[in-house]
């Protein structure tokens, strides 16, 4: 519809599969299956329920009469009573047992807790492909001298391929927080209005050990491994908070990757891929914006910003519940997965076509070297019989005197050219030459590449496979 809002989210960024996760078919369906679930362990544990009000409820687990929901709503102003209510009209033999001794929590919260389970397996498929296409990159470049940099001034050598590894660490520790918490996440089960059970303990005749069998059964059937013990109405909205904090890291990570980029691009060593009828500029035709880098970084500052949410929600529940959190988690933690689920996307995009341009990428070394080569040059010329306190003086005046050149004149660095023509230090081209082969200043950068990726990297990517399975999803802008 052109003439109402529509999520940029869903409409510009996200994948249709975690699109689908957060979508109201996903949900309802989810809460028809949770119901179908609880009705048949209960039947098996000995309530009134028969296997025909089961297969009745199964009939329709799908096929969500919307409209009817809809319009009770409106009606009562109660979602699950106005869903419990259109899936009895869709199962009349069954419409009595639908919900039975559960609150509103039972299908709330624990499809809510299902829905982040699903979305942080999706995001770990994404991430892995990220890392993937990361370090094939870093192992084609692991030899490749640039120019590192830190408080952005030029500093000693890395490689292109060694600063890529730097993305992937942080990743990594992104698939361990990911992992752990796919691990540990919880099931709500059953619990009741306050997290007692009482409604439980009349329908089974305060069998406790049935209750806490049916608890679990419809954990295990739900495909967790682990249900929690205690309860209010709701499970603790620390979960949001911390499910929201590891998207929040994976933001962090993928901001980072893309700010370099950006950075890069700038320098015109690294760019992003630009498609051959991309437009950089309205006005300016020339340009080849990191639009794809700069998008990370936009919608990076959102995920982070969400944490907020979560964390306020979580601190203000008041004992056993308020309903100050619904509308909320409503819109931080479906927009927190889209968001993550669309960053993913570009940043396999950029991966995978990254270009790099070698002369570009010498010509800012040569600019630099000479200052950072002063003491292999003073040393060379010790070896020529020269005094290393004078050298280093000399060469210090010089230094300053070609900076000036640099920064006032706008010319190219000449320390070389003074260095040559000094007699005081008594060195050749050919001697420059040795001293500057750029592979003495780059250190154990390629062989860290090795090393990294071969025992860290390709071990967590070898761990799982389903990553391979998912494509790479679509740049729809």
């Amino acid at each position: 519809m052109r003439d109402q809002f529509e999520s940029p989210l869903i409409q510009r960024y996200a994948s249709k599969e975690m699109s689908f996760l957060f979508s109201p078919q996903f949900k309802f369906q989810t809460w028809r299956k949770l119901w179908i679930i609880l009705a048949d362990s209960e039947r098996e544990l000995g309530l009134p329920i028969t296997q025909e009000q089961v297969d009745e409820l199964k009939a329709h687990e799908k096929d969500i009469n919307f409209d009817v929901a809809e319009a009770e709503e409106k009606r009562r102003r109660h979602d699950v009573m106005s869903h419990v209510y259109a899936y009895g009209v869709q199962c009349p033999k069954a419409k009595g047992i639908i919900h039975l001794g559960a609150t509103s929590a039972f299908v709330g919260d624990n499809t809510d807790l299902i829905q982040m389970q699903q979305g942080l397996i999706y995001v770990r498929r994404r991430l892995m492909r990220v890392i993937d296409k990361l370090s094939e990159f870093a192992l084609q470049y692991k030899d490749m001298p640039q120019l590192g940099a830190t408080h952005f001034q030029a500093a000693q050598l890395t490689t292109v391929g060694k600063r890529a590894c730097l993305w992937i660490q942080d990743l990594l520790i992104d698939v361990e927080e990911l992992d752990f918490l796919i691990d540990v996440l919880p099931f709500r089960g059953v619990k009741g209005t306050t997290g007692t059970q009482a409604s439980f303990m009349d329908l089974f005749e305060g069998d406790e050990s049935k209750i806490i069998k049916l608890d679990h059964m419809v954990t295990e059937r739900a495909g967790f491994k682990r249900c929690l013990t205690i309860t209010g109405q709701t499970y603790t909205r620390k979960w949001d908070n911390r499910v929201s904090q590891t998207l929040s890291s994976i933001a962090q990570s993928l901001h980072k990757f893309a700010t370099d980029l950006r950075l890069m691009q700038g320098n015109k060593e690294v760019e992003e891929p630009f498609e051959s009828t991309q437009i950089g500029s309205s006005a300016m035709a020339y340009k080849r914006n990191p639009m794809r880098s700069e998008r990370i970084c936009s919608l990076g500052r959102f995920v982070m910003s969400l944490t907020n949410s979560t964390a306020f929600t979580q601190a203000t529940q008041w004992f056993e519940r308020t309903l100050d959190d619904s509308a909320n988690k409503r819109l931080a933690i479906p927009e927190a997965f889209l968001a993550i689920d669309a960053m993913l996307i570009i940043a396999e995009n950029i991966s995978s076509g990254m270009v790099v341009y070698p002369k570009v990428i010498e010509k800012r070394i040569m600019a630099e070297l000479p200052f950072m080569a002063t003491e292999n040059i003073i040393m060379e010329g010790v070896k020529k019989g020269g005094d290393r306190q004078e050298l280093h003086e000399e060469i210090r005046k010089m230094s300053m005197e070609a900076g000036s050149v640099v920064k006032n004149e706008g010319k190219d660095n000449d320390l070389l050219e003074r260095i040559l023509k000094n007699p005081k230090f008594d060195i050749t081209e050919a001697d420059l030459k040795n001293i500057l082969d750029l592979k003495k200043f780059i250190g154990r950068a390629p062989g860290q590449v090795v090393k990294f990726v071969t025992e860290e990297v390709k071990p967590v990517l070898a761990k799982y496979d389903d990553w391979k399975q998912v494509d790479a999803g679509e740049l729809k802008v």
